[in-house]
């Protein structure tokens, strides 16, 4: 296989000889337990790039979700308010603790969950006394949701609010970064983020109960005595010191990591007059995590035809209320997320991507 016959991923990691070198530098010091040096200054690092006072390193995404939904008290018999168009994790880590969630509708303005919808679901379920015990925000496609309105809802009922920001490390929102809104924040570092430990997630917060309640349950809940003392039901979620390595080095090149992103963006943009394409919102700046698209026509023949060209793209997210596991699920609205998915194809972004590239996805999009 050529150079120009080579697969084009959706988003592959892009790490270095940065990357390379501080992973090898804790592998020599052994340092390969799951905490140590290099995970503190991973977590300082974060905090300080997001502007929280604390950040919990831990074994991926899903694992901050959950211990994020533990700390806001969500227990089995409970509700939370949940996007249906979101990854599968986002509900995932609800019903691990029994709880049950209640799917909202998005907003075509963003893609992101509709502040409207929330507020009117929470007034609606305040009157007969059965309010959530929390609502959980997903920036989507590294676009933050909209807070304003949303921690005004969730302050006037008293309902905490969860950010996944799985995918939006590095966008903001008001000047504001992804990560920081409500009661605890979560980012992914899968290997198709925009930046990568090969695996593991953040629970990020400025409340130091959360924070210590949250590595207290990622270490199995082992209390601080000689021997194994264990007083309630632990979890092993702490993120490896190797990974943490790799993890600062991506850090270092975020932003030029968002800047080839936006690059993309702004090529397929230019170059594809017949696609409509996820609208940026007015109140921040997105990561451009993955460019998203609508397709006025038959989607799943051009995902078809880019993968004949060697190329890989997908569809958008399969929204939760559709999905056969959450079929008995409450629903509020629907039309929007549905569309989305129907129509919705995510094209290759990785922030290695080279012109040649671009112009190869450009060039199969017009002949698809």
């Amino acid at each position: 296989m050529t150079d120009t016959d080579a697969r084009i991923w959706l988003s592959p990691p892009d790490v270095g000889d940065l990357e390379r070198k501080l992973l090898l530098a804790a592998f020599d010091s052994n340092w390969v337990a799951p905490v140590g040096p290099d995970l503190d200054a991973f977590e300082a690092q974060v905090a300080e790039l997001v502007g929280v006072r604390h950040a919990v390193a831990l074994s991926s995404g899903t694992a901050a979700l959950h211990l994020a939904l533990i700390a806001a008290g969500v227990r089995r018999g409970d509700t939370v308010l949940v996007p249906s168009f979101t990854f599968a994790a986002t509900a995932n880590a609800v019903v691990y603790l029994g709880a049950r969630p209640v799917f909202l509708d998005s907003t075509p303005d963003s893609w992101n969950v509709d502040p409207a919808l929330v507020a009117e679901e929470l007034r609606a379920r305040a009157e007969r006394g059965a309010l959530p015990r929390a609502v959980i925000a997903v920036d989507m496609y590294g676009q933050c949701a909209d807070y304003d309105p949303l921690l005004d809802a969730c302050d006037r009922y008293g309902v905490a609010l969860i950010e996944d920001a799985a995918e939006a490390l590095g966008a903001t929102y008001r000047g504001r970064a992804a990560g920081s809104f409500g009661l605890a924040g979560v980012l992914s570092f899968n290997g198709n983020k925009i930046i990568t430990t090969g695996g593991g997630g953040m629970l990020l917060t400025d409340d130091s109960r959360v924070a210590k309640q949250t590595r207290h349950l990622s270490t199995q809940a082992r209390e601080p005595v000689p021997h194994y003392e264990h007083r309630t039901v632990g979890y092993n979620y702490r993120l490896s010191n190797l990974l943490a390595a790799v993890g600062r080095g991506q850090v270092q090149r975020l932003e030029q990591m968002i800047a080839a992103r936006k690059a993309t963006f702004e090529y397929y943009r230019s170059e594809l007059d017949g696609m409509t394409f996820m609208p940026i919102a007015d109140y921040g700046a997105p990561n451009y995590w993955l460019t998203c698209a609508l397709v006025d026509g038959d989607r799943d023949r051009l995902l078809a035809a880019l993968n004949a060209k060697n190329i890989e793209a997908r569809p958008a997210w399969k929204p939760m209320h559709l999905q056969p596991v959450f079929a008995d699920c409450v629903m509020r609205g629907g039309d929007v997320s549905a569309d989305l998915f129907r129509r919705g194809v995510c094209l290759p972004s990785g922030s290695a991507l080279t012109e040649h590239d671009r112009k190869r996805v450009v060039d199969a999009i017009r002949e698809g």
